[in-house]
């Protein structure tokens, strides 16, 4: 009887330490390590910006992220020879997993910034087209009004928070109202129904609302940019991922891909299936 409780105990030893053996997470030098070895890259990006990323309602899973961005995700993955995993969520917490390490990387409509230049690697910029005008749309029999800074002044205007069009809000209308908004999509019904003023947004977005919505417009008056490019935001320090990164991005465009893309992406956000989905955190 003795060997038979022996014995148990030692089997039971055996699985506790075997558990806690397959329990303990593996540890890498670099994301970039993280996902050779894992064989998965998993992107952070906001569903709610079309045509960069949005949802393709007749699709389930993965498959139903769809937009610019996420055909350049899977071409990364492609090229560095990984499976692609969309991991959606708000614009802010894109950001914030990024910076935890909670994701690999986040490409969700990104422009440089002082601040993110500080707090994150950003890639080469790629696609200028979805950054080179960012305008207000506001409700049509009004927009022609708008020509000029002093017309906003002490205007309602929406922004979403921690993105580019808020800085631009904040520093070339100073004296118009920022009201931040994390859901675009109840950001546009709030200017529809004349809760705002307008909303603040890039102009390839502002086309798709205009066109899905026939009482808006885009206003004369429009932002002035001056980095018109869109970046990859990877976790400080991860420099070997962002000088891969930035090796295909520069393939990308040696081949002429992005124009194609966009073109793709914009006739997708048009049809009866695109859908802007803001995920709450």
């Amino acid at each position: 009887m003795m060997k038979k409780t022996l014995a148990l105990c030692m089997a039971l030893l055996l699985a506790a330490l075997t558990l806690a053996g397959c329990s303990k997470e593996k540890t890498y030098d670099s994301i970039y390590d993280k996902i050779m070895d894992t064989k998965e890259m998993h992107v952070a990006l906001s569903p709610d910006f079309a045509p960069m990323e949005f949802v393709d309602t007749s699709k389930t899973g993965q498959d139903q992220y769809v937009g610019f961005d996420v055909t350049l995700a899977k071409y990364i993955a492609d090229k560095l020879g990984v499976k692609l995993v969309i991991e959606p969520m708000s614009f802010e917490a894109c950001q914030a997993a990024v910076s935890t390490k909670d994701v690999d990387l986040s490409i969700s409509g990104y422009s440089r910034t002082p601040q993110r230049e500080a707090n994150f690697e950003l890639s080469d910029g790629y696609y200028t087209n979805n950054e080179s005008n960012q305008v207000i749309i506001m409700l049509k029999e009004n927009a022609p009004n708008y020509t000029k800074p002093s017309d906003f002044d002490g205007k309602l205007i929406s922004a979403q928070n921690a993105s580019l069009q808020y800085n631009l809000l904040t520093e070339q209308l100073p004296n118009a109202q920022a009201n931040l908004i994390t859901d675009l999509g109840v950001a546009i019904l709030e200017v529809i129904n004349g809760q705002v003023d307008g909303l603040a947004c890039a102009k390839g977005q502002a086309e798709i609302f205009k066109a899905s919505h026939s009482e808006l417009d885009i206003c004369p008056w429009e932002f002035e940019i001056t980095d018109d490019a869109n970046v990859v935001m990877i976790a400080k320090g991860e420099t070997k991922l962002l000088e891969a990164i930035n090796k295909i991005l520069a393939e990308c465009l040696e081949k002429g891909l992005y124009a194609g893309w966009y073109e793709e992406a914009n006739n997708l956000a048009m049809s009866e299936f695109a859908k802007e989905v803001s995920i709450e955190d």
